[in-house]
């Protein structure tokens, strides 16, 4: 699967000024971006090139500078090692403790810092990262300020990286408590996915990844739902992998697939932003200052599920969707064991996350909800009073459901 954004290579110089002295210039060009998303079963497996061939470079002989999380270095360190040993190159590990908390620019100048020492060449040498969608953002984002930009590889862990995190243009860290408040766009020249890293992911993880999935799902593909909704507690109990024998053992890959195709399809046409109705920025209206002030009590994916079950209730109650479409909803949140509250979810905080919102977006809230499973529309006009009404239907609804978040 590839994803391009490709604009023409057009350039030019305009003077404007009417003496023979211009007193202004203004300068006009375009670069052409290309990046690949691509599975790949068995990527350790040295029979597979894939890996040292990624970025475009030779496949024989080389170095690689490659971050991982500890806990991946743990569980795969081995096979990385032996890995670039087999095809003859020299691999320097630097490890990174990865939380939400210890996504930092201090994080990002480790790797800055691990870039310098091992004198990473820009042409022939692109950096790897390991790990999480946290670890990737991370890598992404020191790539962007080593000599203005550094290509680098994402193979992600997770299956929030994989659907979400690792597969688009944007990287991040978070600053003085904000979520992703500094970043770049500074997309990997290759994500390479093998589920097989999700057979060693813990449920709870499963769970968060599944949070993104169930996002594309509400907003861009009803038939994505159909199967999250019929297959969802099986494949967190099979780690989203194929069941040999299995009549319907394609499911867990037709979910990722179609997550990946969805998100990618947004993505494509405004890799940059320039739009502002996004309809991937559902279920990121509340949650980002949700998690945050949450910390480390949510990961990402569940921050996620309780804004989605949140502007369900605000859909519902505009009559955008109906009583049993937001009954589906809470029903598949519950079978993919996704919190719908937390204790932080206070009127003061979504009142200012729609307000950092506004910021965000130019002014307006640009915030999409549900119309019926599969579509959003953008709405500019949320009220405090309707933040308040729909909060504490939540909150009694929350209350109904056994295993959330207190």
């Amino acid at each position: 699967m590839t994803a391009g954004a490709t604009m023409a290579m057009t350039s030019g110089l305009t003077r404007t000024g009417g003496r023979s002295y211009q007193s202004s210039w203004r300068v006009t060009t375009a670069k052409p971006v290309t990046y690949d998303v691509e599975f790949r079963s068995g990527l350790l497996d040295p029979d597979d090139s894939s890996l040292v061939r990624a970025g475009g470079v030779d496949a024989a002989g080389g170095r690689r500078l490659v971050v991982m999380e500890r806990r991946i270095q743990e569980l795969y360190g081995d096979a990385v090692s032996a890995y670039f040993d087999a095809h003859g190159v020299a691999s320097t590990t630097c490890l990174l403790d990865t939380s939400e908390q210890a996504k930092s620019v201090a994080s990002a100048l480790l790797v800055v810092a691990a870039m310098d020492r091992f004198g990473i060449s820009r042409r022939s040498e692109p950096m790897i990262a390991i790990g999480g969608g946290v670890l990737t953002d991370i890598v992404g984002f020191a790539a962007s300020l080593y000599r203005r930009s550094t290509p680098y590889v994402r193979v992600p862990t997770t299956l929030i990286g994989m659907v979400d995190a690792a597969i688009g243009a944007k990287t991040g860290v978070n600053h003085d408590g904000k979520k992703n408040r500094l970043g770049s766009y500074h997309p990997s020249t290759t994500t390479l996915i093998d589920c097989v890293f999700l057979r060693t992911l813990d449920r709870r993880h499963i769970s968060n990844g599944l949070a993104e999935v169930l996002k594309m799902a509400t907003v861009a593909d009803s038939a994505l739902f159909d199967l999250l909704a019929e297959h969802g507690p099986r494949l967190i109990d099979e780690h989203l992998q194929p069941v040999p024998g299995s009549s319907d053992a394609g499911v867990a890959a037709e979910v990722i697939y179609r997550a990946i195709d969805g998100m990618l399809a947004e993505l494509q046409p405004n890799l940059w932003e320039e739009r502002l109705h996004r309809c991937v920025d559902y279920g990121h209206s509340f949650s980002p200052a949700i998690e945050m002030q949450a910390l480390p009590d949510l990961l990402h994916g569940e921050a996620v599920a309780i804004d989605m079950a949140y502007t369900t209730i605000l859909a519902r109650r505009r009559g955008l969707i109906s009583a049993a479409e937001d009954d589906r909803i809470f029903a598949v949140l519950r079978d993919l064991e996704l919190p719908v509250w937390h204790r932080v979810c206070r009127l003061d905080l979504m009142t200012a996350a729609l307000a950092d919102v506004v910021r965000h977006r130019n002014g307006r809230q640009q915030m999409p909800l549900l119309d019926g499973i599969g579509r959003v529309r953008f709405v500019d006009d949320v009220t405090v009073r309707e933040l308040h009404v729909a909060l504490a239907e939540l909150a009694d609804r929350a209350s109904l459901t056994s295993g959330q978040l207190a």
